[in-house]
């Protein structure tokens, strides 16, 4: 009898030792999250910050600046201008930004500041290519393999291909629709109609990963697209004229989430 006492007495002790070591597991863990959760909330991840480039187009400044603000405190914006933003290209101020928004439609480029581009994208600084970006870099081949298209002003072949010089359409109506719904860029986006300037004839690379397309028939089909150059990956909007864009919710949620996945 006084065996099985004793027996009864050791599982009692035993099973209270693993229940108290349970909960004290629980309370060790309970306690790290909480901590982990009060650090975030006191020290929040650090901005996105983008270097926009502009220059050899003009907009309007007061309404793209106001849709930058919009896009929240996770990302925070600096323009630089050509010709002076291809001192940015440089090592020493690589560091002061995280993502390139291209919003220029610049053309002159000597080799020297070719070469400090492309290494400066090449090594990891991903890029946001918006509309009239499309255009810029007339004589520099390089560029469309960076960015994955070429709206051409004058007729040019690629890979065999000749594309006549391309057209453009202010002010209309266009349905935009999500092609890649799962894609972090454009998740949560539905289709939506936009008040833009359309282009038709301009060159897209086979490679890229199509996001947006449109049935406008002033328009190429394919509108928006990611891809890779280097390290870094790209996203291209064809979109993006002027004001009723800027302020358009579903072209904002693009380019935030567009930023947010190049820059993470």
């Amino acid at each position: 009898m006084w065996r099985r006492v004793r027996i009864a007495l050791k599982d009692y002790f035993t099973l209270t030792y693993d229940f108290n070591k349970m909960k004290t597991l629980y309370l060790l863990i309970s306690l790290i999250f909480s901590t982990f959760s009060t650090y975030s909330n006191q020290y929040p991840a650090e901005p996105i910050r983008i270097l926009v480039i502009t220059g050899g187009h003009d907009y309007n400044a007061e309404s793209f600046n106001e849709m930058l603000a919009s896009l929240g405190p996770g990302i925070k914006y600096q323009v630089a201008e050509f010709p002076a933003a291809y001192d940015m290209f440089l090592p020493v101020n690589r560091g002061r930004y995280d993502v390139l928004v291209f919003y220029h439609m610049w053309d002159k480029i000597t080799d020297d500041q070719a070469k400090m581009f492309v290494d400066c994208i090449k090594s990891g600084k991903p890029v946001v290519a918006l509309h009239h970006s499309l255009v810029a870099f007339e004589s520099w081949p390089e560029y469309r393999d960076i960015i994955g298209g070429k709206y051409f002003l004058n007729p040019a072949t690629v890979n065999g291909k000749v594309y006549s010089a391309g057209s453009y359409i202010h002010d209309l109506s266009l349905k935009v629709k999500i092609v890649n719904p799962n894609h972090p860029v454009t998740k949560g986006v539905g289709d939506f109609e936009i008040f833009d300037e359309t282009y038709k004839g301009y060159y897209v690379a086979d490679d890229v990963t199509p996001l947006l397309t449109t049935d406008e028939p002033t328009s190429e089909p394919v509108i928006g697209w990611a891809k890779k150059y280097g390290k870094s990956r790209i996203v291209v909007f064809q979109s993006g004229h002027d004001t009723p864009a800027y302020e358009n919710p579903g072209y904002r949620k693009l380019l935030k989430q567009a930023i947010e996945w190049a820059g993470r």
